[in-house]
């Protein structure tokens, strides 16, 4: 006989990774950031108890909210029944944000610390559908996020978020903001996608990017000994012996085109 477990509010909060924003400053903060106007669009990702949703819909914004706990789905409709708010029970991995609307959505959210990365790029990989995104973040996440090259986050997640957008680090935040309270620090970053930017072969460059990091402490010679060459890399305009994390996002993009063009392995990518 299967016996089933009633989880109790901490617990599933705890299991959902819920850390909900209470401090009205760092709210207020937020809000004044993303300037919403009467009329616009938004999708909220976990909204929790409302915090940052309740401005949102002062100010007048119709606010589409995506939130994975269905009892925080049954209080939030309950207190803002009015037609500007649709709140949808669905996962923000798998949620079609095109069906809010096609193109010029705004996006605002405080993002599920365990899956920010693999959710930053779901909302990335579709270039015009959102106009800009804020989102608070795990500050080791916003760091990576926000890196120049030649410093310690600089990495995979930079290069490849480089390509389809312009990050900006906008406001830190700590543990104290949220109840309960997290063990971590954490960021709020304003995301202003390209919609003019293109990776034909996106499956591929990620390869050629994840190989790169995979191996850091080496030169990028060495690190991409099974792709590349020495003479593809210098033909690419970058220095051998130089670490992955030292090489610009552009020169990356560049290595990857001559790739394509010298081996054939649809490695391509046309930056807008």
């Amino acid at each position: 006989m299967t016996r089933r477990v009633r989880l109790d509010g901490a617990n599933r909060r705890v299991r959902l990774g819920q850390h909900f924003l209470v401090d009205p400053y760092v709210v207020d903060e937020i809000v004044q950031l993303a300037q919403p106007r009467a009329g616009e669009r938004f999708v909220e990702i976990g909204p929790g108890r409302g915090a940052l949703t309740g401005p949102l819909l002062d100010a007048g914004a119709i606010v589409d909210a995506v939130e994975i706990d269905a009892a925080l789905v049954r209080q939030l409709r309950q207190r803002w029944p009015a037609k500007e708010l649709t709140v949808h029970l669905e996962d923000a991995l798998e949620f079609d944000y095109a069906c809010v609307a096609p193109a010029d959505l705004r996006l605002i959210g405080n993002l599920p610390y365990y899956l920010s990365t693999p959710l930053l790029f779901r909302l990335l990989e579709r270039p015009g559908v959102f106009r800009d995104i804020t989102v608070m973040l795990q500050r080791e996440v916003a760091e990576r996020l926000c890196a120049q090259p030649g410093s310690r986050r600089y990495g995979r997640l930079t290069v490849m978020a480089a390509l389809r957008c312009r990050a900006e680090w906008r406001l830190s935040v700590g543990p104290d903001a949220f109840r309960p309270r997290p063990k971590v620090e954490s960021a709020v970053v304003r995301l202003i996608p390209d919609s003019d930017a293109r990776i034909e072969a996106p499956k591929s460059f990620e390869r050629l990017v994840r190989q790169a990091f995979s191996q850091r402490r080496k030169t990028i010679a060495n690190a991409l000994r099974p792709m590349a060459s020495k003479e593809h890399i210098q033909a690419a305009g970058i220095d051998p012996s130089l670490r992955p994390e030292q090489i610009a996002v552009a020169d990356y993009a560049r290595l990857a085109e001559r790739l394509r063009r010298s081996l054939g392995q649809g490695a391509r990518t046309v930056s807008g």
